[in-house]
């Protein structure tokens, strides 16, 4: 009979965890505590970084702010929490954050042995190199035996390590623990070239004694999409971030800004009545009220804006959009329909 009782208990405590109940607790726990936890870099420009009022900006920033939005009316309602790459993904595993939104690229195994989730890519990047025009090198395939600055913990390790040896050419690396300290080496010419994501790359430059004097290589050695990261196992919070980003790239399809997200909410449009709530039930479905994604859009913008704004041509940076341009002007940024 013990037995019996035993075996009952495991497959109700089996379906209570495996239900919809036993899965949505992030979204509930971020309504109690009144904030979202929303972990990022610890000083990326155009990504996340720092003002002198300790005011936090950029697109990863942004996209933790567009989630608050769309669960309490209140971008601001966020605490950032500033995490290396190292202990990046162990602070999402022990739910010292709800989100990460951080530079972080989706892979195979970050899924599969970390317990994680990738809810969409925010941004396409891949692998770059950064070095003195001094130098008289225009391209990777002239880097045979250069001494390389990386960073450790990153995906950047492996790719360099594979480009050099897939290229026959003699690899030198200096492997620091932080963005930072890997800056400083190459500042310090301590090596020769820098390599990380192209878009950190844009930025680490800028921060360089004399950054004109440096150029980025046109070669890109891998693929690096990076995007917003949650824990397994909870289903509904997973959709909630998935969701939010994919609200906001949509919104830049329909031609829904900030400024005109008043007009959208009259729009007969199908698609614009779905998105802003005035069709369907949506929100309902995300636990979330039904004008979820005009939350969202009010705050950050949608996601042509966010970029532009943070990394694309009205920042210091100006990245092309390139990859990131929606797929109906050239370029892979898509994201499935709300309906």
């Amino acid at each position: 009979m013990r037995s019996v009782t035993l075996a009952a208990a495991i497959l109700l405590a089996a379906f209570v965890i495996g239900s919809p109940a036993g899965r949505a607790q992030t979204l509930a726990a971020v309504k109690e505590r009144g904030t979202l936890n929303c972990g990022v870099g610890q000083g990326l420009l155009g990504f996340s970084s720092q003002g002198d009022k300790n005011d936090w900006t950029g697109f990863d920033v942004d996209l933790c702010r567009a989630i608050a939005a769309a669960i309490f009316g209140d971008p601001g309602k966020v605490t950032f929490t500033p995490l290396d790459a190292a202990s990046r993904f162990a602070a999402l595993r022990s739910s010292e954050i709800d989100v990460l939104s951080r530079n972080s690229t989706w892979t195979m195994s970050r899924e599969t042995s970390l317990g994680l989730l990738f809810a969409g890519v925010a941004y396409y990047d891949g692998q770059g190199f950064l070095l003195r025009r001094e130098s008289g090198v225009d391209t990777a395939l002239q880097l045979d035996g250069k001494t390389v600055c990386t960073q450790t913990g990153t995906t950047t390790e492996l790719n360099l390590s594979d480009y050099f040896r897939a290229h026959e050419m003699k690899l030198n690396v200096v492997a620091l623990g932080t963005a930072e300290e890997t800056r400083a080496a190459y500042d310090n010419r301590k090596c020769d070239v820098l390599t990380s994501d192209v878009s950190q790359l844009y930025a680490e430059r800028l921060k360089l004694a004399a950054p004109d004097s440096h150029i980025i290589l046109p070669e890109v050695i891998s693929k690096e999409p990076l995007g917003p990261v949650v824990r397994q196992g909870d289903d509904q919070w997973f959709n909630l971030v998935k969701w939010t980003l994919y609200a906001l790239i949509n919104a830049e399809e329909l031609g829904i800004k900030s400024a005109t997200i008043d007009d959208a909410l009259k729009s007969p449009n199908p698609d614009v009545r779905r998105l802003v709530g005035n069709e369907g039930e949506f929100g309902q479905q995300l636990g979330l009220e039904k004008d979820w994604a005009v939350r969202a859009v009010r705050a950050v913008g949608n996601y042509g804006e966010m970029y532009e704004r943070n990394v694309g041509g009205q920042s210091r940076l100006s990245i092309p959009r390139g990859l990131n341009a929606l797929w109906t002007q050239g370029g892979i940024q898509y994201a499935p329909p709300v309906r």
